[in-house]
């Protein structure tokens, strides 16, 4: 087992940087689109042999130091007793927005063995493959929230900030129920064998720290204590488009912090102190020329060296028309320039 990417977690000193990408399985690989033609979205979610192939091919074409489990942030979501949609160009949908008081009510906080079995079941399956560790994870619960309130995806999240704002006491009732919902299934996760577990608050950024501090921070705190109770694998938090948010997210007790692209790594690994650090480049840059790409890993991984542990990640997650040879580049740039 190479186990670089968790001692890198855990602050251990390591051979060489270790390197995985978000959504590192997923579009831009043919052999992805090749499984994908076979099945909607949310029936490879739910197919246990179909999820283990595509997590497996990133591995076993570029050389990752870690998998993380194929699957969306979204699927415990449906399990709390929602109807969801996945379209071609627009993304997940929540046909019945959760608004009211009758709608929270509705949902219940489901048993993620009985519920969502085949995220388990992946989860066995892979560990009997993988040779690199594996990464379960979950949305953050107030990133859930933004696509159950708005209905799906949003640039202004005007529904969600309404509630916030103006029906704080639903608000905080909807996230209760979806923070118990999400503590379950990533307990259940550990249980099955995932090696570490990373939380995805996508929609972070768009909150005032003030607003963060009120309205998110206290369910993702939550979670992290449940976790800590059960577990002592490595917990990764990343906040997009978190860089005013640094001071709050260095409180939760995670051990690894994710930043994206736009707070530079040095400064990155000064402000969250003890944390090992996850990240950082622009997933566009992997468009750059050859040597230039790689003058910017060389670039990042030197000023990265003071970190406590540091893993080499994208900003956000890969863009579906990335040319996998841009990530073959990437992957052996960060392995040979940090000592591989």
């Amino acid at each position: 087992m190479n186990d670089t990417f968790l001692k890198a977690c855990r602050g251990e000193q390591t051979p060489y940087t270790p390197v995985w990408f978000m959504r590192q399985a997923g579009r831009y690989l043919p052999e992805y689109q090749k499984v994908r033609r076979k099945v909607s979205f949310l029936e490879l979610c739910k197919s246990p042999a179909l999820c283990t192939e595509v997590t497996l091919q990133p591995i076993d074409i570029f050389g990752f130091d870690a998998a993380i489990l194929f699957s969306d942030i979204l699927i415990p979501m449906e399990a709390m007793n929602l109807e969801l949609e996945f379209h071609e160009g627009r993304g997940p949908v929540f046909p019945q927005p959760v608004r009211s008081q009758k709608a929270v009510d509705a949902l219940i906080v489901p048993d993620p063995e009985a519920t969502v079995p085949f995220v388990m079941e992946t989860i066995r399956l892979l560990r009997k493959e993988l040779q690199v560790p594996l990464i379960g994870f979950a949305g953050a619960p107030f990133t859930l929230a933004t696509y159950l309130i708005e209905g799906g995806s949003s640039k202004v999240f005007l529904n969600t900030k309404k509630m916030m704002f103006q029906e704080p006491e639903l608000y905080h009732h909807l996230l209760l129920k979806i923070t118990a919902c999400t503590s379950l299934y990533l307990q259940a996760q550990a249980r099955a064998g995932a090696q570490a577990l990373q939380l995805f608050d996508s929609w972070a950024g768009i909150l005032a720290p003030c607003d963060y501090e009120q309205f998110a921070l206290p369910y993702v705190r939550s979670i992290i204590e449940d976790l800590r109770a059960m577990t002592d694998i490595p917990l990764i938090y990343f906040a997009n488009n978190g860089a005013t948010l640094v001071r709050h997210t260095v409180t939760l007790g995670a051990d690894v912090l994710g930043f994206d692209w736009r707070l530079p790594i040095g400064d990155a690994i000064r402000q969250a102190g003890e944390h090992a650090v996850q990240g950082n480049i622009d997933p566009v840059a992997l468009f750059l020329p050859k040597e230039r790409l790689e003058q910017r890993i060389k670039t990042m991984l030197a000023d990265a060296r003071e970190a406590r542990g540091y893993i080499f990640n994208l900003g956000h997650g890969i863009l579906p028309e990335t040319p996998p040879d841009q990530v073959r580049i990437a992957v052996n740039a960060v392995h040979r320039c940090s000592g591989r």
